[in-house]
């Protein structure tokens, strides 16, 4: 099964005290990156969102976002230790009982403070998480599959544009031969049979392609049995493709037939197709 890298996740809650919100976004990368983008939700919450990614993901450029809000808790605090030393500075210098109000102590720094705190659910936070990233993977799964239907159907073009070229090159060898002897005979009136059905076997050797046929259905297969594996590989096809491209371009090479070296440049053009596609496999 194809999985693309390309994705995306979202789960949100809202309630009396919390707002929080989750969203995972996916690209194709050559390897895992990962980017968390929050508001300060603490080193344990990152871990495990690092440990999450990297167990159930392989490739990708991926961008995770958190945005959490929930109600505040405010302390107000008076430091009479230091208010009762402000006290007794004042009433030395000024010589007398000194009645202070609130609005003369409240800028005094170290003596009035106001502490405001929020308290985050973690818990809370972690099964959103799991919500979004769950989502995202599904939906790179829905991307792979589009994927891979495309995959399969260039893979049997391909198969049957070789086959095409399997049928025709026998005849297309056969005629090359017989053209070739009657040139030779023509040209020359005594000649040594022997010696002419030799030039003919390295004429014929020398335009063979059955090999390379042969090497071009089996990287066909092998990447059929890719993409019904549970978990297939972007790398792994993309080299086969390169494989197939460079069989392929053997074979264009080799064949001199103008209408068999057009089904060959048409192989090699679903295979530059196959290779984009890939681009976006995990």
């Amino acid at each position: 099964m194809i999985s693309s890298m390309t994705g995306f996740g979202l789960s949100e809650s809202f309630d009396k005290t919390s707002n929080i919100s989750i969203e995972i976004r996916g690209v194709n990368h050559r390897f895992l990156e990962l980017s968390i983008k929050s508001n300060n939700l603490g080193n344990d919450i990152e871990d495990f969102i690092r440990e999450a990614i990297s167990k159930n993901i392989n490739r990708g450029k991926i961008e995770v976002k958190i945005k959490a809000k929930s109600s505040s808790k405010t302390k107000y605090e008076i430091n009479k230790k230091l208010l009762r030393m402000l006290e007794s500075s004042l009433k030395e210098a000024l010589g007398n009982r000194v009645d202070l109000n609130f609005s003369d102590i409240k800028d005094v720094s170290g003596i009035f403070n106001i502490e405001t705190s929020q308290s985050i659910n973690k818990k809370l936070i972690k099964n959103n998480f799991n919500t979004a990233l769950k989502e995202f993977i599904n939906s790179r799964f829905k991307e792979g599959k589009k994927i891979e239907n495309v995959l399969s159907k260039k893979t049997k073009s391909i198969e049957k544009i070789a086959r095409s070229i399997q049928n025709m090159e026998k005849k297309t060898l056969n005629k090359r031969i017989k053209n070739y002897k009657n040139k030779i005979k023509n040209l020359i009136e005594d000649f040594d049979e022997t010696r002419l059905d030799q030039e003919v076997a390295m004429l014929a050797l020398k335009h063979d392609i059955s090999e390379e046929l042969d090497r071009i259905f089996f990287h066909t297969k092998t990447i059929n049995e890719e993409l019904t594996k549970k978990t297939s590989s972007g790398k792994k096809i993309d080299f086969i493709l390169q494989e197939l491209f460079r069989e392929s371009n053997t074979l264009a090479v080799k064949i001199d037939d103008s209408k068999l070296k057009n089904y060959a440049l048409d192989m090699k053009l679903l295979i530059e197709e196959m290779r984009e596609q890939t681009q976006n496999v995990e």
